[in-house]
């Protein structure tokens, strides 16, 4: 009996960690240094309608902006933002080894990545990516 009450309390402990939608997962604001790079790479350009995938070419110039958002620079008219469907602890530090899960080739939304300790190889964090929004420079 005192096992089973045990085993009990451990799985009630262990499911009150697991909420959705509270403070703790929900993002937290850009800071200032944030704020300037993304300001500097969507200078000049206007947003598009979203979209589920896009092409991979882009993934050598992906950018860390914060815990929760990606920017994927396709050239120098064409950026798409990605704000994933969840936070992701430790992202913006950019010391951790990203490693993207995508089928085919292009990034879709729902695809996995993950962050892995550059030095140990742990894995860490397992983060979704959301839609991609495209920010196009203005036609003059």
């Amino acid at each position: 009996m005192r096992i089973t009450l045990m085993l009990a309390l451990a799985g009630t402990v262990l499911l009150s960690g697991c909420s959705y939608g509270d403070a703790e997962n929900s993002p937290a604001p850009i800071r200032d240094r944030e704020a300037k790079i993304l300001s500097k790479e969507l200078k000049g350009k206007v947003a598009g309608e979203p979209q589920n995938c896009i092409s991979t070419l882009g993934r050598e110039n992906m950018i860390r902006i914060s815990d929760d958002m990606l920017l994927y620079r396709q050239s120098g008219r064409l950026v798409y933002q990605n704000k994933l469907r969840s936070t992701c602890p430790g992202l913006a530090r950019d010391s951790d080894v990203l490693v993207t899960e995508s089928f085919g080739g292009q990034l879709c939304r729902g695809d996995i990545v993950r962050l892995v300790d550059r030095t140990s190889g742990m894995p860490g964090p397992v983060c979704s990516l959301g839609e991609f929004v495209p920010y196009r420079t203005k036609a003059d």
